[in-house]
């Protein structure tokens, strides 16, 4: 049975927001179970945390995982918090959907077709492609799994970086080397609805997490109805 939230409350250090919807779209090769998506179910109440890969990940693509978000958010009005890659979808989903209120990016994964192809280089790519799958640390597993090189193939069709118009925050480790901080200062640069704040700490950001929920709640809370 598929849950539906309403004027969930947004609860920090004894305070509470009155707001819509949240839903948390966890990083590649992780799931709803993740310890920043638990995390911040704890410190800022309910959440919708739906699993992107819907149990098949060999077969992950970016079009699968907007349909699973569009699903979860029922064409209604929601706020996004997403991570890694689950910050470009929630950009490439937000930058479509005009009922998708605000949204919170953890060091979102930009261009993320193109990094792919530059981090693995022309032979890797091509072994992928030829074999048609590629092992990868599955995180929410805690073992390796394969994936469908159709999710490259599928990634190419969408923009590096996605025009989305609604109210956006971001948070960067200066310290990333997995998606550069660059990508978010020059997407931050070009969109004024949107504010960044580089923070001392690598790609998973876990050292700075009491930090974001302070800032996620305010965020939240300016754009909630009274």
């Amino acid at each position: 049975m598929e849950l539906k939230h309403f004027n969930i409350p947004l609860r920090f250090k004894g305070l509470e927001y009155p707001l819509k919807r949240i839903l948390y779209l966890h990083g590649f090769a992780s799931g709803p179970s993740s310890s920043k998506a638990q995390f911040f179910r704890l410190r800022l109440g309910e959440l919708e945390i739906p699993d992107l890969s819907q149990g098949d990940f060999e077969r992950l693509t970016l079009t699968r995982q907007l349909r699973v978000i569009e699903r979860a958010a029922g064409s209604e009005p929601v706020s996004l918090i997403g991570s890694s890659l689950g910050g470009y979808l929630a950009s490439l989903y937000a930058a479509r959907h005009a009922e998708v209120e605000r949204l919170v990016l953890l060091a979102p994964a930009f261009g993320f077709a193109r990094r792919w192809a530059e981090r693995l280089g022309p032979p890797h790519l091509e072994q992928w492609k030829g074999t048609g799958w590629m092992e990868v640390f599955h995180y929410g597993d805690n073992r390796s799994r394969r994936v469908s090189y159709a999710l490259v193939e599928d990634a190419a069709r969408y923009e590096d970086y996605p025009d989305f118009r609604q109210p956006g925050l971001i948070f960067h480790g200066a310290r990333d080397d997995v998606v550069p901080v660059a990508l978010s200062e020059k997407f931050a640069a070009a969109h004024p609805n949107v504010r960044l704040e580089v923070l001392d700490s690598g790609h998973d950001l876990l050292n700075v997490l009491e930090y974001m929920a302070s800032k996620i709640a305010e965020f939240f809370s300016a754009g909630a109805s009274p």
